[in-house]
């Protein structure tokens, strides 16, 4: 049996990491003034966003402590490490998002039947400043979003985004017409809109802790590939599964015209499936078409 590792990941994990805590530490400081900001200009709007962004900093955090819990090395109660810390964080947060989004449709529906007056003009201001933050934190997050935990923290801030817009402009509209039902509806929609986003990293996380195969990958696809190498007859009891956040692990059974030829070809499967699928944790077993080198 032959194994191939490749740790080039952790400096990757390490930089999302430091990026998450950066985010959570602004996102939760900005939600303080833009509740202070409610407080005094009437707007629930901006309580709302405000709260948004204080969930969504715990959830950048707990995002920042899971990259880091990830980060820890094998041990003897957990041989592949902590990865799956980056899953579970991602499952926490898309099902908090659906609980605020049930919460900021409720109170949507509440503002819509009884309107209250807004100082419109500052809390457009105020908002346009957390609109600037949370742009700038979603950038910031975007080289990452291949990793499933930091694509979760920026679901969290794309709502913020969302929200801050819709504070932004209800603000605008109630300064210049008085019209305050264009915050609510406004806010219904955003609702709706980071709902189907949810849903769906919902889903994908307790794909992936379920072991299932990654979104985009085919294990027949995978399988073909091997196939055509040169030296492998047949590939079978084929794997592959998520190890954590950014990391894809296989293992398989693969059926060689030689094994004298193995080292060769084990190095070039390796490549293959790094270059094709983005696959470094590799755990390969030789066998002949007459008899297996070692069977489990």
């Amino acid at each position: 049996m032959a194994e191939h590792h490749e740790h080039h990941h952790h400096h990757h994990e390490r930089r999302a990491g430091a990026t998450l805590a950066v985010a959570a530490l602004a996102t939760i400081a900005y939600g303080v003034v833009e509740a202070l900001g409610g407080w005094w200009t009437g707007s629930l709007a901006l309580l709302s966003d405000a709260g948004h962004m204080l969930t969504d900093g715990a959830a950048l955090g707990l995002g920042a402590l899971a990259a880091w819990i990830a980060r820890q090395p094998p041990s003897a109660r957990h041989s592949y490490g902590l990865g799956r810390a980056e899953i579970v964080a991602a499952l926490l947060n898309a099902g908090a998002m659906l609980v605020i989004i049930v919460a900021l449709g409720y109170e949507a529906i509440v503002r819509l039947r009884a309107p209250a007056p807004v100082q419109g003009a500052v809390a457009a201001l105020i908002a346009a400043a957390g609109l600037a933050l949370n742009l700038f934190v979603m950038r910031r997050l975007t080289p990452h979003v291949h990793d499933m935990n930091a694509r979760a923290a920026r679901l969290h801030v794309l709502g913020d985004v969302l929200g801050s817009v819709a504070a932004l402009a209800s603000g605008a509209v109630i300064a210049l017409t008085g019209w305050t039902r264009i915050d609510p509806l406004a806010s219904l929609a955003i609702c709706v809109l980071i709902a189907f986003s949810s849903v769906r990293l919902l889903r994908e996380s307790l794909h992936a802790l379920m072991e299932g195969v990654p979104r985009g990958m085919s294990v027949e696809a995978i399988g073909g590939e091997m196939a055509r190498v040169d030296g492998v007859l047949s590939v079978h009891d084929l794997h592959v599964w998520t190890l954590s956040g950014s990391r894809t692990a296989l293992s398989a059974h693969v059926v060689v015209r030689s094994l004298g030829q193995w080292e060769r070809t084990l190095v070039e499967l390796q490549q293959r499936l790094h270059e094709r699928f983005g696959i470094d944790h590799v755990t390969l077993q030789p066998e002949t078409a007459t008899r297996p080198l070692v069977r489990h």
